[in-house]
């Protein structure tokens, strides 16, 4: 898509829809590979974050009950929120700025983790400072914003190109 018939409303849309995909991949990831023990997970960083502006701790620690399982959906509010928020922002801001689209997405996943989890929640109190924190949440959170963003990518140019007349080659 040329700059010169961009429609910014699709790419809004394709990039939330992107993010809310990738969320789910996020979320797939952090059970794989958790980013924190137990004990730091009691609290996880949207609730503490949350705790931090002031919202009292029934409504961060609010879950559902799905198949006897307690589930945090405050906190899948926050995660999907920051999800479809990134996802909407780097469709549109990719298409002026293609510079973060090298790697297709992973390297503003990386750029992303880095600045969220070395840098700002750090500085927030929100999380332990980057030192302190375990190699395996290193690993886990910047692999998962890499696998995050790049299917952010995948999904907001296949729905992009869904509508670009496509091409019979021979």
């Amino acid at each position: 898509m040329g700059k010169d018939n961009f429609d910014v409303k699709n790419a809004i849309i394709a990039g939330s829809i992107a993010g809310i995909v990738s969320g789910f991949v996020k979320l797939g990831w952090e059970n794989l590979f958790p980013p924190r023990t137990p004990d730091r997970d009691a609290t996880n960083p949207p609730q503490q974050f949350l705790q931090q502006l002031g919202v009292p701790i029934k409504l961060t620690h609010a879950t559902y009950t799905y198949s006897e399982h307690k589930l945090p959906w405050v906190s899948f509010l926050l995660h999907f929120g920051f999800s479809t928020s990134f996802g909407a922002f780097y469709t549109v801001a990719g298409h002026y700025l293609p510079l973060l689209k090298i790697g297709q997405g992973t390297f503003f996943g990386a750029g992303v983790w880095a600045a969220a989890h070395l840098v700002a929640l750090p500085q927030l109190g929100t999380v332990p400072a980057a030192k302190d924190q375990p190699l395996e949440e290193h690993l886990s959170e910047l692999f998962g914003h890499v696998s995050w963003m790049w299917v952010t990518h995948v999904v907001a140019e296949e729905l992009l190109a869904e509508n670009k007349p496509h091409k019979l080659t021979n």
